[in-house]
């Protein structure tokens, strides 16, 4: 909340002062762990827009405005979902006449013209600006790094505030000023009688610091924080299993021969660095080393070796294609063991390991047997490995491997032959 200038922070402080300090610390958490890629904000707030609409209901109107041609289009271009709805950019400007409305997600956004025009006609535009900004539930007042806080510039972020709306200042296009930004940020915190952290430097172009900009919207509006806080496991997976279709890829191709494949030392140091990556992605410390550890500790080398001997006997498979997909499935079950654990701290049985090990074996057997029995290229069979994996039922919902693994649990507690049964 240090970000937000100080009318906008006792708006959020009465959210925040409701919560309870496990509350408290949880959103912070949240904001703490959104991305800072616009790519992936758009993942997350796309993930995160359904359970928005089916939870809460109106949506909050942000609204973008600032002095022309500083960039309010190309930030409103990063925010709106749909790429029709995107507006006009130019380097001229009163390129934007009129307010345009778009759906963001998890809020509705507007871009407005110019709210410092003059003439006749900006006169005009600067009407339908602060008409806007009227009418707004939180405002983006943004700022042009090259040119600065003038005396025009001063008097409209006063008229601005003046409205008691919550907003956040941002100051876009620091790249072009990159060797002296902080003493820019600096000069424009001053003119404007803010802190130097109360002002969000951005470039609208790249998406750069627009994690600030949402978690700024998202302190004021706890039905966002919900939905996020919501969205965000799903996120991460979905993350996760870019990192995991990538390694059990890799892991397929060194497997092309047809060997116990887990013993090769190159598929240990994949999977190693696959659970490094999700490591990261779930904001757990952790270095190669430990997770070299944790990729040996779940025994899965043991089960590849195991589940090769098992099906080789079936017969009617080529060894090397039994190999490879024992080796991507392992690899994909070491990554999903991994995401459990950075996650919840718990680890899975090694019933659940087998089961859903065997499972992920099947469905890749029998998705890749058209490849029929000659050996593919290296390139083409990663290519459609990848493929078969993004099409996966799990590569959009980890909860189909958490049925899996809650069903072996179930039944492990009721196998009266197992010791740690309950009774």
């Amino acid at each position: 909340m240090n970000n937000l200038p100080p009318g906008t922070q006792e708006a959020a402080r009465l959210f925040w002062d409701s919560l309870s300090p496990v509350d408290r610390r949880e959103i912070e958490n949240l904001i703490g762990a959104l991305p800072s890629e616009a790519g992936l904000m758009r993942l997350l707030v796309r993930l995160a827009t359904h359970q928005f609409r089916t939870t809460f209901g109106k949506k909050s109107k942000v609204v973008i405005v600032g002095p022309a041609n500083v960039g309010k289009s190309t930030l409103y271009n990063q925010l709106v979902r749909r790429r029709e709805d995107r507006a006009e950019v130019s380097p001229l400007p009163g390129t934007t006449r009129q307010n345009q409305v778009a759906d963001a997600g998890l809020f509705t956004v507007v871009d407005t013209p110019g709210a410092d025009a003059v003439g006749e006609v900006g006169e005009h535009e600067q009407t339908l600006a602060l008409q806007a900004a009227q009418e707004a539930d939180f405002l983006i007042i943004v700022f042009d790094a090259i040119q600065g806080i003038k005396r025009t510039e001063l008097e409209l972020y006063e008229r601005l505030v003046a409205l008691g709306k919550p907003y956040v200042v941002a100051l876009n296009k620091v790249d072009l000023v990159r060797r002296d930004s902080k003493k820019v940020v600096e000069a424009a915190a001053n003119a404007l009688s803010l802190a130097y952290d109360q002002v969000i430097p951005i470039v609208a172009k790249s998406g750069e610091n627009m994690d600030d900009i949402l978690a700024a919207i998202a302190a004021t509006e706890p039905e966002i924080v919900a939905a996020l806080g919501q969205a965000l496991p799903h996120y991460r997976w979905q993350l996760a299993w870019r990192t995991i279709v990538s390694a059990a890829s890799a892991s397929a191709v060194i497997a092309l021969t047809p060997l116990p494949v887990i013993d090769f030392i190159p598929l240990t140091i994949t999977q190693s660095l696959m659970v490094l990556g999700i490591a990261r992605i779930y904001t757990y410390q952790i270095t190669l080393a430990r997770a070299r550890e944790l990729v040996v500790s779940f025994g899965l080398g043991f089960l590849g070796r195991t589940l090769f001997q098992q099906l080789s006997k079936l017969g009617g498979v080529p060894g090397w294609f039994l190999s490879a997909a024992i080796a991507a499935s392992t690899t994909v079950v070491m990554g999903y063991a991994a995401s459990v654990w950075f996650e919840t701290g718990e680890r899975l049985s090694s019933q659940a390991i087998r089961q859903i090990t065997r499972e992920v074996t099947g469905y890749l057997l029998d998705r890749l047997k058209t490849l029929g029995r000659k050996k593919p290229s290296q390139e083409s069979f990663k290519q459609r490995v990848e493929e078969t994996l993004e099409q996966a039922p799990m590569a959009q919902d980890r909860s189909v491997l958490d049925r899996q693994a809650q069903e072996t649990r179930e039944s492990e507690n009721q196998d009266p032959a197992n010791p740690t049964s309950r009774r």
